[in-house]
């Protein structure tokens, strides 16, 4: 019961954090906390009740290998299909470094244990450390992308920014007609007066012309009327784009609230910018192509790392510790 005692309350602080402010990780550790103590609890229960039930865990466990080398599988395949697909850029690469680095990281921990020397194993140590810290906070991060892309907005929007990404020929592809379409369908269901659209992106090396201004023709070309479309045609960034389409927004002389458009992978790390820099606004996402996905929420993780990268320093300070003391340990007796 105390595991069931505990969820409840854990359920009860992030129902509170979540409605002081969405847009903070941290609603994320909790909602992954009151999760693992609810399936502990009920669990529980459910032994105490049907004694069998004990061996359904064994048998989970018993699986768990061979879920990891599905998973491994299944990243390099995605990884294959980004690289038809999309292009072979880095970003694009993630999810298969990823499947080989889950196939190949326990044989390479076993290698160092099985040398004997005391060095190798603390390294085979840190890497499990790593790696199990790096694995809580991607679920951390995914469960909580998941439920605040799920969350309906509570604001009647006066302005409308639509995040860029590439243009190619200078047209907009599938991945970005969507926020646009996305876009659209909100203003229309807005009530009158209809918010300012904002489509924001700048010209990256490689398009031939900024990515606002061919998203803000797709929006006229769409129905929406031009004095409601107004383009920002400098941003390189999520923040940039944020910032400036604030300005845009400030100089039309339309106050109010932002809703900000992007795709549903991107939804919780725009939300936390827009937390960061004090913008008064709140995040929706469109559909994605499922095979982009996974490679779309892997570069989401590493750039959300590195945006914490201090704190996330800290937070791996201990596992060093802690490996450090086993080597010198190791050395003692040896």
């Amino acid at each position: 019961m105390t595991s069931l005692i505990l969820a409840a309350l854990l359920a009860g602080l992030y129902a509170w954090l979540r409605r002081k402010d969405r847009r903070m990780l941290r609603n994320g550790v909790v909602l992954v906390a009151a999760i693992w103590f609810a399936v502990g609890g009920v669990t529980e229960v459910i032994a105490r009740w049907f004694p069998p039930f004990d061996y359904v865990w064994l048998a989970v466990l018993a699986l768990a290998p061979l879920a990891v080398l599905v998973l491994a599988g299944f990243l390099i395949a995605n990884g294959i299909t980004m690289l038809r697909s999309e292009g072979r850029r880095l970003g694009n690469l993630l999810t298969l470094l990823l499947g080989v680095a889950i196939l190949g990281l326990p044989v390479l921990a076993l290698l160092l244990v099985f040398s004997a020397n005391p060095l190798a194993i603390g390294l085979a140590f840190l890497l499990f450390f790593l790696c199990s810290y790096l694995g809580v906070v991607f679920v951390v991060f995914l469960a909580y992308a998941i439920a605040y892309g799920r969350m309906e907005h509570d604001i009647s929007p006066a302005a409308i920014t639509i995040l860029g990404s590439r243009l190619i020929g200078g047209k907009v592809p599938p991945l970005l007609a969507s926020r646009l379409d996305k876009a659209v369908d909100l203003y229309r269901a807005a009530p009158e007066p209809k918010p300012l659209l904002i489509p924001s992106g700048g010209q990256g090396a490689d398009e031939i012309r900024p990515e606002g201004e061919g998203m803000a023709e797709y929006l006229v070309g769409a129905g929406i009327p031009a004095a409601d479309v107004a383009p920002e045609s400098r941003a390189r960034t999520t923040r940039e784009n944020l910032g400036f389409s604030r300005q845009v927004q400030q100089e039309a002389g339309r106050p109010g609230a932002q809703l900000v458009v992007t795709n549903n992978y991107h939804v919780l790390r725009a939300a936390l910018l827009a937390r960061k820099y004090d913008v008064d606004a709140q995040v929706v996402g469109s559909p994605t192509a499922r095979y982009y996905v996974p490679s779309a929420f892997l570069r989401e993780f590493v750039a959300i790392l590195g945006e914490h990268r201090v704190l996330n320093a800290v937070m791996c300070l201990p596992f060093l510790g802690v490996t450090v003391l086993l080597v010198l340990a190791a050395l003692a007796n040896s």
